[in-house]
């Protein structure tokens, strides 16, 4: 038997991110899901503008909106409407969105 001191290490991604962040619907936990989610859209954003042959400024002329809106979206900076991500990538990079909530 284990005692207190000899705390096991996480042997699983998910075990990882509870140790380090807390369990799912802790405040702690939300933040980092966030964070981590706005990261990811930033990167895919990235790899298709860069696929499209866009610069940023292009994006944002395309798009109603601003080269700094884009490069904050691109970096994982910007807390972006779905509206907005629509228009960004339906609109500016002709390429569909789907929603998955589960």
């Amino acid at each position: 038997m284990k005692t207190k001191k000899e705390k096991s290490k996480p042997t699983t991604f998910d075990e990882h991110l509870d140790e380090r962040y807390g369990k799912i619907g802790t405040k702690k936990r939300t933040d980092f899901e966030i964070k981590a989610k706005a990261f990811a859209i930033g990167e895919v954003l990235k790899e298709e503008r860069r696929l499209a042959a866009m610069t940023q400024q292009q994006l944002a002329e395309k798009t109603g909106t601003k080269k700094s809106f884009i490069s904050r979206i691109e970096n994982g900076h910007s807390d972006i409407q779905l509206s907005t991500l629509y228009r960004i990538f339906e609109q500016g990079l002709g390429k569909p969105i789907r929603l998955m909530i589960g």
